[in-house]
């Protein structure tokens, strides 16, 4: 199993089964040609607490964490400006 946990230059989206948010979020990104890691908060409880950390004692999903800063819910558009101003190595 990987590392739940974000490396400080990487793109990480924290999802759950079920989530509205997380499937259009995660479907949007799939049109773009950014690199990132997805990982389900039900399969581990590091992450889980990862995003209870950054979410205000919650496990709100889809949390995203680029390059060490956490995006709590964040829009498509959101998540690309984070990118291109924290982990540009994501982006072609």
């Amino acid at each position: 199993m990987t590392d739940p946990l974000p490396a400080p230059d990487e793109v990480v989206v924290y999802w759950r089964p079920g989530c509205p948010f997380c499937i259009k979020l995660r479907t949007q990104l799939r049109f773009t040609r950014l690199r990132y890691r997805e990982v389900n908060i039900w399969e581990s409880p590091e992450a889980a607490a990862y995003v209870r950390s950054v979410a205000d004692g919650n496990e709100t999903v889809p949390t995203v964490s680029v390059a060490g800063h956490p995006l709590v819910n964040p829009s498509r558009r959101q998540l690309l400006a984070a990118a291109r101003e924290h982990a540009p190595q994501a982006l072609p």
